[in-house]
């Protein structure tokens, strides 16, 4: 099965799947998840393509079998966040720019987080990059152990187990064999989705606070302009 590339060849879910097999999806699952470095692995259509290979044949390891193993290298992954995020604590949010960290990332992240709340461990796990600074955030937070432990095992449930039965459930369907190309795009483009969401709406209060300085800066405040113009 070939596909279009989506980026860098070495970030195409059937050649990482072919290089590296199973152990290779669990270590980047777990990246993924909670390591800071792991932020720009290719996820959604990994597990994706994953189900698709399993049901074909192509990855000979019962499917139930890798839905367990990806699920807890997404808890795990989290966890290991977590905890990095506990330690570190707010020192991250002053760590400077580099190629592989960025403080925009932490900071939708936390954005993410303070708006969704504990929830955000489910949701974040269907948004590229948000996933990987979520559990850091929620360490960094202090969000209460409990809590987290539950939203990471219900996320990792839901975006592992999910993610991967849904290509296998559509593996035999002849229209993705024909179209996988055009469905892995897709699955990209609705996981960056939320985020563009994000960027608009708040390019758009960014607009409207930019717009009321400007009409607040024109000489005078309302209530004097009142004054005078009565004068």
């Amino acid at each position: 099965m070939n596909t279009l590339s989506l980026g860098p060849s070495w970030l195409e879910p059937n050649y990482l799947l072919e290089q590296f097999g199973l152990a290779g999806l669990l270590l980047i699952v777990f990246a993924e998840s909670g390591l800071l470095i792991g932020f720009f692995l290719p996820g959604d259509s990994l597990l994706f393509t994953t189900g698709i290979l399993v049901t074909t044949g192509v990855l000979d390891t019962p499917l139930w079998l890798v839905c367990v193993l990806v699920v807890l290298s997404a808890v795990i992954g989290d966890q290991v966040g977590y905890l990095f995020g506990r330690k570190v604590g707010p020192s991250l949010f002053n760590r400077p720019d580099s190629k592989l960290f960025k403080q925009e990332n932490v900071q939708k992240a936390h954005e993410f987080f303070e708006k969704y709340g504990p929830k955000s461990l489910i949701l974040a796990r269907f948004v590229p990059v948000v996933r990987t600074f979520t559990p850091i955030i929620a360490g960094v937070s202090k969000m209460n152990y409990r809590s987290f432990i539950t939203f990471n095992i219900i996320g990792g449930v839901l975006w592992g187990a999910g993610v991967t039965l849904l290509g296998a459930a559509l593996g035999n369907v002849k229209f993705v064999h024909e179209n996988i190309e055009a469905i892995l795009i897709g699955i990209v483009l609705i996981s960056v989705l939320p985020i563009a969401i994000e960027f608009l709406r708040a390019r758009g209060k960014n607009k409207k606070a930019a717009a009321a300085a400007a009409d607040g800066q024109d000489g005078l405040p309302p209530t004097s302009r009142g004054r005078h113009a009565k004068r």
